[in-house]
């Protein structure tokens, strides 16, 4: 299995935000033989919010040749020729390691920042990955709909051969897969929207070989008992604004083997990949995560 990190820009528990905790993270997933590191998209949240894409760019050259996954960015929020630019330039200077996650969010709050009706989101969704399908990746340009084809070519082009993958985000609906299925090169699924059973029926509902990754593994590796429930009542649920019942063992925090045998489970339901988000801590959380995942060694 693919261990891809979440990088610590959501300052959970008052720990801060900075350049050298980005950095620090990005290094020990890569010492530990991870696959990826990744960010997400919110103009808007409880807790403050570094940009991801300002976060992925910091580590660009520390992370070595890990891909830079936006897990999942909002073309609808930040405009998809914008988007575009930016992506394909991060992928000019990381020489061709970036993977787009894309999905609507699920905030109105990020809606209402920027003057747009949270309704129109599904619409401008699918607007924006074929402009996106088009500047990144070669695909037809769009006729119509709220992103009309941009009138110059992008410059410069990413450096991956193919252009950047595009991966849909989705928590699993009929009208989420069969989007990923018309629009995207792989699925992202949130951890703590689903489980592996939901996961594995949904997965069923795909194409045969396009891939599937588990995101938002919300990650605090603990043998005590107490502190599993101070992290999820105290630090995750309030942040994420969730009932504590609907996290616990959705999520790896816990012990070991507790989460072990759910990333396995993943495994086993057809998840190629996993990327965990420790809730501090990371370089720890990253040692102890190591080796947890199927097909991995610490």
């Amino acid at each position: 299995m693919h261990l891809g990190l979440h990088l610590p820009h959501v300052d959970l528990d008052g720990s801060g935000l900075s350049l050298g905790r980005l950095t620090r993270a990005a290094a020990a997933a890569r010492a530990a033989g991870f696959g990826s590191v990744s960010a997400n998209d919110h103009l808007v949240f409880a807790r403050p919010w570094l940009d991801g894409l300002v976060a992925l760019t910091a580590v660009a050259e520390v992370s070595g040749d890990l891909e830079l996954v936006t897990s999942v960015a909002l073309p609808t929020i930040r405009h998809p020729a914008v988007l575009a630019r930016t992506l394909a330039g991060l992928d000019v200077l990381s020489g061709g390691r970036v993977v787009a996650g894309l999905g609507a969010g699920s905030s109105p709050t990020d809606y209402a920042e920027v003057g747009i009706a949270f309704d129109e989101r599904w619409r401008r969704l699918d607007d924006a990955v074929v402009l996106l399908r088009h500047l990144l990746r070669g695909g037809p340009s769009p006729e119509s709909g709220h992103y009309p084809g941009p009138a110059v070519p992008l410059d410069p082009r990413p450096a991956r051969d193919g252009g950047v993958p595009l991966w849909l985000g989705s928590w699993g609906s009929p009208a989420g897969l069969h989007r990923v299925s018309r629009l995207g090169d792989g699925w992202l699924a949130s951890a703590y929207n689903t489980d592996p059973q939901a996961f594995a029926a949904a997965r069923e509902r795909l194409p045969g070989g396009l891939p599937a990754a588990v995101v938002s593994m919300w990650t605090w590796v603990t043998e005590d008992a107490e502190e599993e429930r101070r992290m999820v009542e105290e630090v995750l649920a309030p942040a994420l604004r969730r009932d504590p019942g609907e996290l616990h063992g959705r999520v790896c925090v816990g012990p070991a083997q507790q989460c072990a045998e759910l990333l396995a489970a993943y495994a086993e339901a057809g998840a190629e990949r996993v990327h965990v988000w420790p809730l501090t801590d990371e370089e720890r959380q990253v040692e102890l995560i190591a080796g947890l995942a199927p097909g991995t060694t610490p």
